[in-house]
């Protein structure tokens, strides 16, 4: 499942939150709630999608319905528990009597809020779970992205290159930014503009050749390149040497 893109990429720390629900517009108020408090959301619809989710984006952590189409939402939690202990869980669910509270608690949960529920007591309590498990720190200490000689720091914004620092502009800096946490994945039009320019349009004439142009002058200028077309399909970052 895609990144909901709630807020303007420059606004947003390092700190990943998984939001695991089937409710689509229970799903879309919550990812803009988190994305209003600088983090990036992540959305599954579903348990087992949501734990292959959670590999590959290592949230810091987890809003899980209790009742899901697939999984039961005390499935999920015990598999996201045996793959990461310490990861925070907060679970959302309409069933509200005790015995549904004390499973989700011994199954690990680390707090509990019953549909319906105020946004503000939300994220009040996922704020609290960050806080104490250090997520946002933890996130600002892993905020450097190296790729070949190419790094990049989401907190300073700054980027350099074999050591030499790099000045780019605020949207630069975001497409960089992106492709960056993708490497060697081929990135399509339609996914930069919606990450990047917060669109479903991909049809904003020719604004990604224009920067990725931009880019590359300031990125491959004088150096191996690192910054690819792949005709048809989109744009791709590598280091240079091949490495990672």
């Amino acid at each position: 499942m895609p990144v909901v893109s709630g807020a303007p990429a420059s606004r947003r720390s390092a700190v990943r939150v998984l939001i695991v629900d089937d409710e689509p517009e229970l799903t879309e108020l919550l990812s803009w709630a988190v994305a209003d408090a600088g983090w990036q959301p992540f959305v599954a619809e579903d348990g087992r999608s949501a734990l292959t989710l959670a590999r590959g984006c290592a949230p810091h952590a987890v809003v899980l319905d209790g009742m899901l189409p697939d999984l039961d939402g005390v499935q999920v939690l015990r598999r996201l528990r045996y793959e990461n202990a310490r990861l925070p869980v907060l679970m959302l669910t309409a069933r509200d009597a005790l015995e549904h509270r004390l499973d989700g608690l011994s199954a690990g949960a680390d707090d509990y809020v019953t549909k319906p529920f105020a946004m503000e007591e939300v994220m009040l309590r996922l704020r609290g779970l960050l806080r104490r498990a250090g997520a946002e720190r933890e996130a600002a200490d892993h905020d450097v992205r190296v790729l070949g000689d190419l790094t990049l720091s989401e907190t300073t914004r700054q980027v350099q290159r074999a050591g030499t620092p790099i000045a780019l502009t605020a949207k630069e800096f975001d497409l960089l930014g992106y492709l960056m946490r993708h490497p060697r994945q081929v990135l399509s039009k339609a996914q930069i503009v919606g990450e990047v320019w917060n669109s479903t349009f991909e049809s904003e004439g020719n604004l990604v050749e224009v920067y990725v142009y931009s880019l590359r002058g300031k990125i491959d200028k004088g150096r191996a390149p690192m910054i690819h077309t792949v005709r048809g399909a989109g744009y791709v970052i590598r280091a240079a040497d091949g490495g990672t």
